[in-house]
């Protein structure tokens, strides 16, 4: 099939090389000419403006969103919406709020242009290995991309989970169980790590969990590479940003009423990494010294007595 992907960043990029490989056409845009030129060099048709994208596209068109979630969307998707017509579909596969999907949806109903919700994992790997796809909208519509989706996913990554809203819904709640995931690896990794009287190989014991462990997984295979490369590992901050849809799915259980104490802990857990210094922490640490006569430190470092 041929389609247009707007946004070439690193999945874009990396998404239009994947389909390219799978046998269809790709009108690509982006706002970089070099990024452009780039796709050009992969075997892409490079487009300046969304016009000149839509112009080398045939009806019914399919136009793949892939910029950052948030008003960078939504004027795509709106703007787009201006130059589609009916029985045309707009696909977004960027990691935005699934209300923000059916709102975009339900702007589009009235020029007949269909919208398609795409859940992506995969990340950089997916080039090679391929993406899951979470895929929510009508029918008629998914049916249209479905080559496309079975190109970009590997063999059983794929699925149409419901309607218009529902693929980035499920990717909502993928990621909020990725950063348990994750938080749960530093954890057992950092008590490891802890225990200095067993000398352990941290690197070893990661690369061993991956075969017949119970808690082997995609994650702990990609724990045991960056555990290989220790001048890497120990380079890194433990600083660890959070890109908004583990908020989205605490707010979402909140609102259900659903207890998520591991993806909240989790959450919380980011926003404690990127503290130079814990309010909460100083408090504490003063108060255990008012009720207690406790030492504190200082901020030299040094041990003090109680306060008066």
């Amino acid at each position: 099939m041929r389609i247009g992907m707007v946004g070439l960043g690193r999945m874009g990029a990396n998404m239009t090389r994947r389909l390219l490989k799978g046998g269809h056409e790709v009108v690509a845009f982006d706002l970089s000419e070099a990024a452009r030129s780039e796709a050009k060099g992969y075997g892409a048709v490079p487009a300046a403006t969304l016009e000149e994208l839509v112009a080398n596209l045939s009806p019914p068109r399919v136009a793949w969103v892939m910029v950052p979630s948030g008003p960078p969307t939504d004027q795509t998707i709106d703007a787009l919406g201006r130059l589609l017509e009916t029985g045309d579909v707009i696909v977004d596969g960027g990691n935005s709020p699934y209300r923000d999907g059916i709102a975009a949806a339900r702007r589009l109903e009235p020029s007949g242009i269909r919208f398609v919700d795409a859940g992506v994992s995969g990340g950089i790997w997916g080039l090679e290995n391929g993406y899951c796809l979470m895929v929510g909208g009508e029918p008629e519509a998914v049916a249209m991309v479905e080559p496309a989706f079975l190109t970009l996913a590997p063999e059983g990554g794929y699925a149409h989970v419901g309607p218009v809203g529902a693929g980035h819904f499920v990717k909502m709640v993928h990621n909020g169980i990725e950063y348990g995931l994750i938080q749960a690896y530093g954890e057992g990794f950092e008590l490891m790590h802890a225990a200095t009287e067993f000398d352990l190989d941290l690197h070893e014991i990661a690369s061993i969990w991956r075969y017949g462990s119970v808690v082997r997984s995609w994650l702990l295979e990609l724990a045991e590479l960056a555990l290989a490369d220790q001048a890497g590992f120990d380079a890194i901050a433990g600083v660890v940003a959070d890109s908004g849809e583990g908020r989205w799915t605490v707010n979402d259980a909140v609102e259900r009423a659903v207890p998520a104490p591991v993806m909240t802990a989790a959450l919380y857990a980011r926003f404690a990494s990127r503290q130079q210094e814990s309010f909460a922490a100083k408090l504490s640490a003063a108060l255990r010294n008012q009720f207690g006569g406790h030492a504190v430190v200082t901020e030299g470092g040094a041990p003090g007595g109680p306060a008066h």
